[in-house]
């Protein structure tokens, strides 16, 4: 029975993560120009909010998640702001810089790795709710076991580090097709990128159904 829910856990994991947002974008950049590790560690940080949410609406915890809704004003502008942050620093990153300081310290920034994403996904509060629908359709909220629900978080903690994993361990594989030039102009494109969902994220705020 418990498998059940472990392998549904999985593939909900899986499709939460897979979109190529902002969070997507950030973990391939850090791969190229820091190395696997970093963007399996930067996934990692995602995968985590993912489970922060996902006990949230698998446990019904509906005192947080009517604080989530009162502050998601500020959460979003927090997180607009974050992501058009990181957009600047990538726009004026040079990669063969980084790429010396990686070889003198591969494991150095790792924290501040998964703790940039992390932040930025439990800045918005919409994975709450998704997760709240998803689990609603397994007839889980509030309602379920807690051992199924336990096995169903487990899963998405399983299927969204699967996803990192392989998504870092692809990029790096073919890491060396990509001369610095390329990864400057990735830099570039990626920097860019996360500026503009950084900006839409803040323009939606004050522009309903934008």
């Amino acid at each position: 029975m418990f498998a059940e829910f472990l392998w549904k856990g999985i593939v909900v994991g899986l499709l939460a993560s897979i979109p190529l947002g902002p969070i997507g974008v950030l973990c391939i950049q850090r791969t190229l120009s820091k190395g696997r590790l970093s963007g399996f560690i930067s996934g990692l940080g995602a995968a985590a909010a993912d489970v922060l949410f996902a006990i949230i609406a698998g446990f019904g915890i509906s005192i947080i998640i009517d604080s989530v809704v009162e502050y998601q004003f500020y959460l979003k502008i927090i997180g607009g702001i974050i992501l058009f942050l990181l957009g600047i620093k990538l726009l004026f990153t040079n990669p063969a810089i980084e790429l010396r300081k990686q070889l003198k310290n591969k494991k150095k920034g790792l924290l501040g790795d998964f703790l940039s994403i992390f932040a930025v996904m439990i800045s918005n509060p919409v994975g709450i709710f998704i997760f709240a629908a998803v689990f609603a359709g397994f007839n889980l909220v509030a309602g379920g076991s807690t051992a199924s629900v336990l096995f169903l978080i487990l899963g998405v903690l399983l299927g969204a580090s699967l996803w990192w994993f392989c998504l870092s361990s692809l990029v790096s594989i073919f890491k060396e097709k990509f001369r610095l030039r390329r990864l400057l102009i990735i830099n570039r494109i990626a920097g860019v990128l996360i500026i503009g969902f950084g900006v839409l994220i803040i323009i939606s705020i004050f522009v309903p159904g934008f």
